[in-house]
């Protein structure tokens, strides 16, 4: 533990952890070392994002709207960590509210990339991914709503695991998209991911959303010949890196020479992703971004009120960063009359179609493979002023948050620059511990 500490304050310029509990977790591992072993992951370092909730300590979703709220309960999958001897090292750095893909959003300075410190780690759980590469935690959760785990997971070399929607319980965790978000793991290993998922899953009363199965055993030795899929639009698309559509091709060769099924299979509403996605969660967002007024808790404005409405104005203003500003209004715009029907029912359509078609693919399929990002890890600061160009680098991560299948990234790739990118696998979610078997088998390739 005091070596985790130590290497936090050395990499104080990453900007990863947003708080340590040093005192806490110190005495926290004194108790384990004094107890003998007896949890899955005793003694185990983990991080969270600073919108998973923690008992007693500051959640503020990197949002100065809640820099100073202190949560007054834990989330039911830090409890569940805790309970099978786990030590929460701190909460990590995120784009506000899960809202980017780059960690830039955050209200408290963007995470660097620590494979370079020019480019961005990925978001929105940036913190997350930029610590366990950085060794300075074991492992880490995040959330996902629309590839917020697997795309930092990508940019920075990770394992980034997005489990099946409602396989964790959502409750303890600062709401973005309803529908949409899903506690997730970070890990150098598929092992891990693997061992904290089966800890932090099963039903939960607090959660309506939670699939009510119990637990999987995620045993990860068993391995066998698979039937692969992959959307020869995904890679073959116009904005995607010709490095990265090159090795996803020679990959998909080697697949088939050790005896897999592999085949191309057509996805016509490839260009419908990004946009029902968008429609989808400004809307659910302008709903749960509703409560933040500054009245019950939360951020106040110095400013002297005229009004009620001009007090909620003032203290929403100024807690707000831009990102956020501007999906709460994107939301609040396919929400209102006369638009309802032509965006958000459209909206909610396609993303019906997108399920029925991915439900299809999977009687015939095993897995889909598929790359996490059109390109690299961007420099600091290179998208800013293209909001656009931000939300269509989502174009591949987001399909598994609107279908609810669990995905993974794998860092299996290099690319001539010596920047890591990852490979996506998905797959139904009644084929999730296979998924991490053949997961487990791609690295140790």
């Amino acid at each position: 533990m005091q070596h985790y500490i130590a290497a936090i304050d050395q990499n104080k310029h990453l900007n990863c952890f947003l708080e340590v509990f040093a005192e806490q977790a110190l005495q926290r591992a004194a108790e384990l070392d004094s107890q003998p072993i007896s949890g899955m992951l005793h003694g185990v370092v983990i991080g969270i994002k600073d919108n998973i909730c923690y008992k007693g300590h500051k959640a503020s979703a990197a949002s100065k709207i809640l820099e100073n709220f202190i949560s007054p309960y834990s989330a039911t999958a830090v409890e569940r960590l805790e309970q099978e001897g786990a030590i929460i090292l701190g909460r990590l750095n995120c784009d506000e509210f899960g809202m980017g893909s780059s960690n830039e959003n955050s209200a408290f300075g963007p995470v660097l990339n620590p494979n370079d410190h020019s480019r961005v780690a990925g978001g929105s759980s940036g913190g997350s991914a930029a610590a366990v590469k950085s060794g300075l935690c074991m492992a880490a959760l995040g959330s996902d709503t629309g590839g917020s785990v697997r795309l930092p997971a990508d940019f920075c070399g990770v394992v980034g695991y997005k489990p099946a929607y409602g396989r964790v319980s959502r409750y303890g965790l600062i709401a973005y998209g309803s529908s949409f978000d899903q506690i997730g793991v970070l890990s150098n290993n598929v092992e891990d991911a693997a061992k904290i998922i089966e800890v932090i899953s099963g039903p939960d009363e607090f959660d309506s959303t939670v699939l009510n199965i119990q637990n999987d055993s995620f045993d990860l030795s068993a391995d066998r010949k698979y039937r692969i899929a992959y959307f020869p639009e995904w890679i073959e698309h116009t904005s995607i890196d010709p490095e990265i559509s090159d090795q996803l091709k020679a990959f998909l060769k080697q697949l088939e020479s050790e005896g897999h099924k592999v085949q191309p299979v057509s996805f016509p509403l490839t260009e419908f992703i990004v946009p029902t996605y968008y429609v989808l969660t400004t809307a659910e967002a302008s709903s749960n971004l509703g409560r933040y007024d500054g009245a019950r808790f939360g951020y106040r404005s110095r400013k002297i009120p005229d009004n009620l409405y001009s007090y909620y104005k003032h203290n929403r203003t100024e807690g707000f960063g831009k990102e956020v500003k501007r999906r709460i209004m994107l939301g609040t715009f396919v929400l209102s009359t006369g638009y309802y029907d032509a965006y958000f029912t459209k909206a909610l359509q396609v993303r019906q179609q997108l399920k029925q078609q991915t439900e299809l693919i999977f009687r015939d399929y095993d897995f889909i493979l598929a790359p996490n990002s059109p390109g690299l890890a961007y420099k600091l600061g290179e998208k800013d002023k293209d909001p656009l160009a931000m939300y269509m680098g989502d174009i591949f991560t987001v399909f598994a948050n609107l279908t609810g299948v669990p995905a993974v990234s794998l860092p299996v790739f290099k690319h001539s620059s010596n920047l890591p990118f990852g490979l996506q696998v998905l797959s139904s979610p009644q084929n999730e511990v296979s998924l991490l078997r053949f997961s487990h088998h791609m690295m140790q390739q």
